[in-house]
């Protein structure tokens, strides 16, 4: 008797795929926790609500404890999916990297260069430059969710990639550009302890919570030191082992990394992120005029993330592909590539945390940041759907899955 056909019903999800269910989902929890926070700001809950992020509980208050605390464990997330995927995934060649880490440049520079163009005369707006240079991973893939079927697998890797390489980017311009006066010693005690994390990485340490005990110790001595302490969460993460256990070496997800990714994914996505978004997001508009949406300020967070993530990063990518250096995502259209390009303009997370950075001590400028990112990720987020929505599917056909080949239609190396 012949042996029952071998199906994939009950194979468990590859780490990839639970990447973008996991983060798909989380987007819309954000999406709530977003529209919850405008909502409680504009209502007769609005004095408690400001009272409460505002109110202290120790050294810092509730919004620093999550913007400095909280955040850490989400940059460490980010930390740990860039050195995964660098090392153990989809950016792990030269081919890989090319089209999302090109249209990731493309992406942030052009939002940067509009941004500063409305705001080149003011000395004090121009420190927000790099506000709508981010691409928040969890929106846009939400909005993908909404879409089902009708966008590839290959364009939502895609974009997974390059909001990877966006957040490296991020944490970047963070380290270099909003950073306030240096401790000496702060820093020279943090280098210390990451030197001892790596050599407990290089010493085989597999057990996590060694890694954690001294990640806390990093972050108290980084956020003494004047660079952001979200970054201590960037360090442990880069020190984290991805080795394989010897005992099981084809078992990489067995690694100290992949089982601390995995861990940390719920709490970031449904908690961490979410509580972010519903103190940050909230934005009174009592009292605001017109005059708040035409600020130079908005207009150039708002415009730099529709009109600079779509001529950014859509215009690289069509140049490396038209340039033979990449192929079009299988099964991609042009339609699709735009839709996607403008999706890259949900800035939310990022763009709220580097503009709570950028204009920490002005609160009226923290207003028209939040509102031009709102405007902006909304808009974008909404014209790329509708693009995507209408857009014509380029599917593969079996010969050119089975050869790796473009789609028809796409371009060829």
């Amino acid at each position: 008797m012949a042996a029952p056909a071998r199906t994939d019903d009950h194979r468990p999800p590859s780490m990839l795929r639970a990447f973008l269910d996991n983060s798909a989902s989380g987007g819309l929890v954000l999406m709530g926790a977003a529209a919850l926070a405008l909502v409680v700001a504009n209502s007769p809950l609005s004095e408690a609500y400001f009272g409460a992020i505002h109110a202290y509980l120790g050294p810092l208050s509730v919004q620093h404890w999550i913007n400095d605390a909280l955040m850490a464990v989400f940059f460490l997330l980010v930390g740990l999916e860039i050195k995964r995927e660098v090392l153990d995934g989809q950016l792990a060649t030269w081919s890989r990297r090319v089209l999302p880490g090109v249209a990731a440049a493309g992406g942030m520079a052009v939002p940067a260069v509009i941004f500063l163009l409305f705001n080149w005369n003011d000395p004090v707006a121009s420190r927000g430059w790099a506000i709508p240079a981010a691409t928040d991973i969890a929106f846009a893939l939400g909005v993908l969710a909404l879409l089902g079927d009708r966008v590839p697998v290959s364009l939502k890797i895609f974009l997974t990639a390059l909001a990877i390489i966006d957040d490296l980017g991020a944490v970047v311009i963070i380290a270099l550009f909003y950073t306030s006066d240096l401790s000496t010693l702060d820093l020279a005690l943090a280098a210390a302890v990451t030197a001892v994390l790596f050599g407990m990485g290089r010493a085989g340490v597999r057990n996590l919570w060694p890694f954690m005990i001294l990640g806390a110790i990093l972050w108290f001595f980084v956020l003494r030191s004047g660079v952001h302490a979200t970054i201590a969460g960037v360090v442990l993460a880069f020190t984290i082992p991805i080795r394989p256990n010897p005992a099981h070496p084809d078992d990489m997800h067995g690694s100290p990394l992949h089982r601390l990714e995995h861990a940390l994914h719920p709490w970031v996505t449904f908690a961490i992120i979410p509580i972010f978004g519903f103190a940050n997001a909230g934005v009174s508009f009592a009292g605001m005029t017109v005059d708040a949406l035409t600020d130079h300020l908005t207009l150039g967070v708002a415009l730099g993330l529709v009109l600079g993530k779509l001529i950014g990063v859509y215009g690289s990518a069509a140049l490396v592909i038209r340039l033979g250096y990449a192929d079009m995502p299988m099964g991609a259209g042009r339609m699709q590539m735009l839709g996607v390009s403008l999706l890259c303009g949900i800035g939310f997370t990022m763009s709220l945390f580097i503009g709570m950075l950028a204009f920490a001590d002005n609160l009226h400028m923290q207003n028209e940041v939040k509102v031009g990112i709102l405007c902006g990720s909304l808009l974008a987020g909404l014209i790329g759907w509708a693009i995507l929505r209408v857009a014509p599917r380029d599917v593969p056909t079996p010969d050119q899955i089975r050869a790796g080949a473009p789609a028809k239609g796409t371009a060829s190396r």
